[in-house]
């Protein structure tokens, strides 16, 4: 499998590769219009709530809950995506978006990575417009491995039996100070505080391999313990997902539902301040 970040050098020496646009934005900004403002030439426009994300589910399942096999299989083929499609994905978040689609298709055995520093390391000419229509493929349903997702009560068995439960939202979402969304205020008791946009430089791009390491080795994350992410509904937790993956870290597990899921269930705890 590629790694889960690749450069525009990679793009241009791969022009089989499927670029997906995964713009999204927290505050309701139009996504689609951002896309057809301008994006990567020949680009595909995702949408993460409808293809990224199932729907109809309990409050307790989160905002962003995956979609079943077969409606993520769906959506993949009528975007022209097949199972051995390479995929690399974009926004213009430093990765906040398209990592959802990255790790997903990874999970499952397929290429995807995240093109490190998005739409603004692009240093081409812009296309306006829709996206181009593509021809559907056939995209095989596979399940989601149980092994790289937890339940709300798996976070609270791993972190009793010494596990770690990292929070991918700012540090003042994790404190409790800022609340945009969620039923309540807080993290999951705990857990700690490890905001996704940690592993970009300040150049936006993917911190190196060896800072990441150090990064999290730092939050007491080794592979000897058990690790799941988590963030406001499983979005951006994918940036730690791919960030350790790429530090040489086994992949956490990610808890979709996430505070969104764990914060509407009132039978359980929530934690403020460090």
């Amino acid at each position: 499998m590629i790694s889960p970040f690749v450069d525009v050098e990679f793009v241009r020496a791969h022009p089989e590769a499927v670029l997906a646009d995964v713009r999204w934005y927290l505050d309701g900004s139009d996504g689609r219009a951002a896309f057809e403002d301008g994006h990567i030439p020949g680009a595909l426009w995702v949408d993460l709530d409808r293809q990224l994300a199932g729907h109809g589910q309990p409050a307790t399942e989160g905002r962003h809950p995956f979609p079943t096999p077969a409606n993520f299989a769906a959506a993949m083929g009528s975007l022209g995506i097949a199972n051995n499609t390479l995929v690399v994905a974009y926004d213009d978040t430093g990765g906040l978006t398209a990592g959802r689609l990255a790790v997903m298709l990874r999970m499952i055995g397929c290429d995807a990575a995240v093109l490190a520093g998005g739409l603004t390391a692009w240093t081409g000419a812009l296309e306006a417009g829709p996206a181009r229509t593509t021809t559907p493929v056939e995209f095989t349903a596979t399940e989601w491995p149980n092994d790289r997702l937890a339940s709300a009560e798996e976070v609270e068995r791993i972190i009793a039996a010494g596990g770690i439960a990292i929070d991918s939202r700012s540090h003042e979402r994790f404190l409790g100070e800022a609340n945009q969304i969620d039923k309540r205020a807080g993290h999951i008791p705990g857990s700690r505080s490890a905001p996704w946009s940690e592993v970009l430089s300040s150049r936006g791009t993917p911190r190196s391999a060896a800072e990441m390491h150090e990064y999290y080795k730092a939050l007491g994350i080794d592979d000897q313990h058990e690790v799941i992410a988590y963030c406001g509904s499983g979005v951006s937790a994918c940036m730690n997902i791919l960030a350790m993956e790429a530090a040489g870290l086994a992949a956490p597990k990610l808890y979709v539902a996430s505070w969104s899921g764990w914060s509407a269930d009132p039978s359980r705890e929530a934690a403020t301040g460090e």
